[in-house]
């Protein structure tokens, strides 16, 4: 992790006050994908004129508040030309106390998940990590990978939930979240 003094813009009013970032701020990263390169194939969707590897990549975070009692990870793809983007990865009741996952964990099986983890399914139309796969020619999309700290141990969805639903849990019960951003094209 880099220690920097980084600058936080918070939106309040429609004015964008800037405040010093705080140490040991709720942060999420990869080893495995560095937004300022291309993303590797290993990543990228196997299907739909797409030849990647389809592994979801490490992730690691640092910084989870007090008062957590699970975590959820999204990664969504605001970009996708449908009205409403793509829900490439959505994981719920994920352990308060883990602060990694290892790549390849977005499995279908979610062998590489805690057992208490919950894989939802995606735009793909099943659970597990599906990787970037934007239409040929179009600019580069954005993925933006959210790691959530819930007030709740658990989220109860019913069997075939969407990410959609999903989403609407975990943002009644975050109390933070902490993400980065990378981009694909083809």
């Amino acid at each position: 992790m880099r220690n920097t003094s980084l600058l936080i813009g918070t939106l309040l009013g429609g004015a964008m006050l800037l405040q010093p970032a705080v140490a040991g701020a709720f942060e999420v990263q990869s080893p495995d994908v560095d937004p300022a390169q291309p993303l590797p194939s290993t990543f990228v969707f196997r299907g739909f004129g797409c030849e990647g590897g389809n592994q979801s990549p490490a992730l690691q975070w640092s910084g989870v508040p007090d008062g957590t009692r699970s975590l959820a990870l999204t990664v969504y793809d605001p970009d996708a030309p449908t009205g409403s983007g793509w829900w490439h990865w959505v994981v719920v009741n994920l352990p308060a106390d883990l602060r990694a996952l290892p790549r390849g964990a977005g499995s279908p099986d979610g062998a590489g998940l805690p057992a208490s983890a919950h894989q939802v399914r995606t735009d793909f139309g099943a659970p597990g990590y599906g990787g970037p796969c934007p239409p040929a020619g179009d600019p580069p999309h954005r993925y933006v990978v959210t790691v959530y700290a819930l007030d709740a141990a658990q989220l109860d969805l019913p069997e075939g939930a969407t990410a959609a639903l999903a989403g609407f849990q975990i943002h009644a019960h975050a109390i933070a979240s902490a993400r980065f951003e990378f981009r694909y094209g083809r």
